[in-house]
């Protein structure tokens, strides 16, 4: 027998998705932002050396749900 719809879990998991892309969003506007500062100030940050984003990295992982784990499991 199939078990019946869980809406509030889906709903968060719809809206954890959605704030993983907001996110990735928000970082990518960031860096882009701080390229056009950068070389609208004249100084070029040098590419792989954006702790910013590697922080938003860790982070986003940090929070993200461990799908594979839970199907396994």
């Amino acid at each position: 027998m199939a078990f019946k719809p869980n809406y509030n879990r889906d709903r968060a998991e719809r809206d954890r998705a959605a704030r993983t892309r907001s996110a990735e969003k928000l970082a990518k506007k960031q860096e882009k932002s701080a390229q056009r500062k950068a070389l609208r100030d004249g100084t070029a940050p040098e590419p792989g050396t954006d702790q910013d984003t590697d922080d938003h990295a860790a982070e986003v992982a940090e929070h993200a749900p461990a799908t594979a784990d839970k199907a396994n499991g």
